[in-house]
């Protein structure tokens, strides 16, 4: 979390010449945000303890976790445990990553994170606060499609130095071939508000880092955007300053485009045995997680109306990329729960191609396709139960 630093923040103005249209198949489902959700979250949080590392009430966290989005209806297949240790303790600690596979740009992603560490005591607003917003986001867009991708991120080590979002950028955004392609990320950290006081502000942060700075002005568009979000989407007024000490500093170091949520009115119980619900303001989180909704539909793209989403929960989120292929093809798994199927090309003859059986499947999976003709095939993948057909192309 981060500390009391001086902060320069600024008046709301909203770009000169943007504008956003107001959606309302979006709105829709940001109202279908639920504020006992986010309450009862915050609760389960708060009890499960001091979240620090080699602590037990951790691990647990990470369970409680898990379980909500397998709850959700998210797979084992798009649920990945990050596990990594750091100088100084020996200690193993864990990232919780959730993706969900866009159907334009599978390999580009919108990353939206938050701790769920704490320090001095059970952290209900630092970070609990960012985890309930999160959960609400990752529940409601679950059966939406959207054309870019999405990682829900829970690190672990931000209290003690952003080291789960450190581990996670050198080892996995950049030990990926080609390295992890990232459009935005959107950073949740204390947004709980405080008991008493008129909590109707949220602050957006943007990018205002001298080393790089070259992600500093799409940084502000992008802040711009999540800003004209938050006013569509819900009654919250916005105050704009500048990102600092939480979990996407370890992107903005990456030359990554970040953006980020915090509360206008900062409680003075962080890091203590004090950060409790009782001194928070669960509506005002309420109101934070609906804006959070509206800006990864925003930001992510997704569908406009009711009508494609039938066809994108009928076929399981399973999807085949990129068509036209060339030289490989990647099959997502989406929703399926079975890790064992058989993937099988048809030419449009009807004669079989190719025949793969897949055990212990990952969310995605890669086939050749060299010597393949170029033409249309019939793309089959067969589980115990299920069987989900999709024309591709090959080039």
């Amino acid at each position: 979390m981060k500390n009391l630093l001086f902060s320069l923040s600024f008046l709301l103005l909203a770009a000169e010449g943007f504008s956003q249209e107001y959606i309302p198949y979006y709105a829709s489902i940001v109202e279908q945000c639920s504020q006992t959700n986010i309450t009862n979250n915050l609760t389960a949080y708060e009890n499960l303890g001091l979240k620090r590392r080699g602590t037990a009430s951790l691990q647990n966290t990470l369970n409680w976790l898990k379980n909500k989005y397998l709850g959700f209806g998210y797979t084992a297949a798009q649920i990945q445990e990050d596990s990594y240790t750091y100088v100084g303790s020996s200690s193993v600690c864990k990232n919780l990553i959730v993706t969900k596979i866009g159907t334009v740009y599978p390999d580009t992603f919108i990353i939206v994170c938050g701790h769920y560490d704490s320090i001095g005591g059970t952290g209900t607003n630092d970070n609990g606060s960012g985890l309930a917003s999160i959960l609400e986001t990752a529940r409601l867009l679950r059966n939406i499609p959207t054309e870019y991708s999405i990682k829900f991120i829970n690190f672990s080590g931000e209290e003690d130095g952003l080291y789960g979002s450190s581990h996670y950028v050198s080892d996995i955004v950049n030990g990926t071939t080609p390295k992890m392609d990232i459009r935005l990320v959107i950073n949740i950290d204390e947004v709980g508000g405080v008991a008493g006081l008129v909590n109707d502000t949220l602050t957006c942060e943007r990018d205002q880092n001298n080393n790089p700075s070259t992600n500093n002005a799409e940084s502000s568009q992008m802040t711009d955007e999540l800003i004209n979000c938050v006013g569509l989407y819900t009654t919250l007024n916005t105050h704009l300053s500048y990102a600092y000490a939480s979990d996407y500093m370890s992107f903005q170091s990456n030359n990554e485009v970040i953006t980020g949520l915090f509360e206008k009115n900062e409680t003075t119980h962080k890091h203590t045995n004090t950060d409790l619900l009782i001194h928070m303001d669960p509506v005002y989180n309420y109101k934070v997680a609906k804006a959070l909704i509206g800006a990864t539909m925003h930001f992510a793209v997704a569908a406009t109306s009711a009508l494609g989403n039938a066809d994108f929960e009928n076929s399981n989120q399973v999807s085949f990329y990129p068509s036209p292929a060339k030289d490989t093809l990647n099959i997502n798994l989406g929703n399926i729960k079975d890790t064992k199927y058989t993937f099988t090309l048809v030419d449009m003859q009807g004669k079989e191609v190719f025949k793969k059986q897949v055990d212990n499947a990952q969310l995605i999976e890669s086939v050749p396709l060299q010597g393949l003709p170029k033409g249309m095939y019939l793309a089959v993948l067969q589980t115990t139960d299920k069987r989900i057909t999709k024309k591709i192309i090959v080039e």
